[in-house]
């Protein structure tokens, strides 16, 4: 690609910079404050294992039944070789800013800026839409419209969200520990009541109409790992994090690769234990998590499960803020943006945190909730597999010219593991409805025209991708 970014040979020591005494025009820097167990919590809490698990996935039970658990296996397989991507680049190029960063870096400025309007999509979207299963799970104590629940909870978010990391990683954890309880229990039920044996996980089977079973074809299965790879994605959380962890040369890559293995865990197990579990064919398929609990004990644990869900997905909804706002906060620093908003953007609170980044992603969140977002879930997974390629074709590039030397961690099986990962994610991306591929598409391009008329011009002043020490 052209226009690659080419780092010069010897990059003096950064001088950490606090906000009130920062030189006119310098590049705000995020303070490092966390360790491998803080920024693990968090991470964790991005993936949102008990949220994703209640709210996500039985969409996927409706749609797959008993292929459900196989689905998302397969795609945590091709999550380890994006891990080992994520875990390499993170490390080269540890920055706020993500995938972006690393791919204007090792790519070049325009993959750089279509992998960031790819997360900004993903950052948007997800936070809103899991908000809204909040009053699912708030029910057993009151009723409310989803949308106003939803508002509530990112409103809830933002205010979280201007705290000090440090302080939210502590917070997000005491929620962390009650939403893997409430999957623990999931699990421990769905397999003291067995209705069917393991062979039923590979048995492709979902419940049709007029108490049909129909049978899921592998075409489903894999048009299905667009929203496996979404079910783990947040373990590219860390990556975010880069700019404030201790040690990120090693802290980065221990932080991606141990959320990947703990969340799977935390996911799949409940799955299987589902399938199993499950009465029949059309309960499974109906993806009632709460119905199948109070089945199988009695509405106190249905409440119980129900009220840690409520508590995981308020949990999710503070860290994908925090999240969102290191992104649109390393945007601005890199001048994506007019002067005006880069400015208003790149503001560090009294906490540390980019405050008028965090209020740019919570409102709106807040306002995405009153917002029909029925295809939304298409859109994202389309977001996330196309992010995911153009993360692997920078990892194809990560080991040539200054950056061949450079101490990074660095991924066994190289090149073959990006290589494949291309391969798979391409095709995964060919068996996507046209509908999601048409939005994700024209959004992009509308991305590709200001990257044209306003970036790409001004290459010394805008879209210029700063890279932390």
């Amino acid at each position: 690609m052209t226009d690659t970014l080419r780092p010069t040979a010897a990059v003096p020591p950064v001088v950490e910079v606090l906000p009130d005494t920062a030189p006119e025009g310098s590049p705000q820097k995020l303070k490092r404050s966390i360790g491998v167990v803080g920024g693990t919590l968090l991470t964790l809490s991005c993936v949102t294992p008990a949220s994703t698990l209640f709210v996500v996935v039985p969409d996927l039970f409706g749609s797959l039944g008993t292929a459900t658990a196989l689905t998302i296996a397969i795609g945590s397989l091709l999550c380890i070789g994006v891990a080992f991507c994520y875990s390499e680049l993170g490390t080269l190029i540890p920055s706020a800013g993500g995938e972006y960063a690393m791919v204007s870096t090792l790519a070049g400025r325009l993959a750089g800026w279509l992998v960031f309007v790819l997360s900004l999509l993903v950052v948007m979207i997800v936070p809103p839409v899991i908000a809204m299963g909040t009053a699912d799970y708030l029910a057993p104590l009151v009723h409310l419209d989803p949308s106003v629940a939803g508002a509530g909870v990112m409103l809830l978010a933002t205010l979280a969200g201007l705290l000090d990391l440090r302080a939210n990683a502590w917070i997000t954890g005491v929620f962390l520990v009650l939403e893997v309880i409430a999957a623990a229990v999931v699990a421990v039920l769905g397999f003291s009541h067995a209705e069917r044996g393991a062979g039923a996980l590979v048995s492709m089977q979902v419940a049709g109409g007029h108490g049909h079973t129909d049978t899921v074809t592998a075409m489903l299965v894999v048009s299905g790992l667009a929203i496996a790879l979404f079910v783990t994605q947040g373990f590219s959380t860390a990556v975010y994090l880069s700019e404030e962890l201790e040690n990120p040369r090693t802290s980065v890559s221990r932080t991606v690769l141990a959320t990947l293995a703990i969340s799977t865990v935390i996911i799949l197990v409940p799955v299987v234990a589902i399938t199993m579990g499950a009465a029949d064919l059309t309960a499974l398929t109906s993806g009632d998590i709460g119905a199948m609990v109070e089945a199988w004990s009695n509405s106190a644990v249905g409440t119980f499960v129900s009220l840690c869900v409520a508590l995981a997905i308020i949990n999710a909804g503070i860290v994908m803020v925090i999240q969102n706002s290191r992104v649109l906060f390393a945007s601005a620093r890199d001048k994506a943006w007019p002067s005006p908003v880069n400015r208003g953007l790149s503001r560090l609170g009294r906490f540390g945190s980019p405050w008028v980044a965090t209020l740019v992603v919570g409102v709106p969140g807040a306002a995405l909730c009153f917002v029909n977002l029925d295809t939304l879930y298409g859109v994202t997974g389309v977001s996330v597999t196309g992010m995911y390629v153009l993360v692997a074709v920078a990892a194809l590039l990560a080991r040539r010219g200054a950056h061949r030397d450079r101490a990074a961690w660095r991924m066994p099986l190289w090149p073959a593991v990006p290589v494949l990962l291309i391969v798979v994610l391409v095709y995964v991306l060919s068996q996507q409805e046209v509908s999601y591929l048409l939005w994700t598409g024209g959004i992009t391009a509308a991305a590709t025209v200001y990257w044209a008329l306003y970036l790409r011009p001004h290459p010394k002043a805008r879209w210029v991708i700063s890279i932390p020490e």
